[in-house]
């Protein structure tokens, strides 16, 4: 698996050459989970089938049975996941921000993800 690494704020890097690029490593596969975990279900054009269901499970006021198993669900459905060993999240209701933390095993090795969502 190859992919095209992305720095601290998000964006693609370019310019490095194959150093630009994760190949057939865990941080590659780590760093397509926060992506995945990042699109909104209905977001991408060419398949509004794919993403997370955002409004409908995971944020708003009912959502507490539902938000953990839509993401977990989310992280082992990703390419080169074979297993996640932990998890944790963390709501702050007084700042809004719910934030995640996942280690699990891929086809390449451990990985792990951890951020606010």
């Amino acid at each position: 698996m190859r992919v095209r690494k992305m720095d601290a704020n998000g964006d693609m890097v370019f310019g490095q050459g194959q150093a630009a690029f994760w190949a057939n490593v865990a941080d590659g596969v780590g760093q397509i989970v926060g992506t995945r975990l990042g699109l909104w279900l209905g977001q991408w054009y060419l398949n509004t089938a794919d993403g997370t269901p955002w409004a409908t499970k995971v944020l708003g006021k009912y959502t507490g049975n539902t938000r953990d198993v839509v993401i977990q669900a989310r992280i082992l459905s990703t390419p080169g996941v074979t297993q996640l060993d932990s998890y944790a999240s963390q709501l702050n209701r007084d700042s809004r921000i719910w934030s995640v933390q996942a280690n699990g095993k891929t086809v390449y090795g451990p990985f792990s993800f951890a951020g606010p969502i």
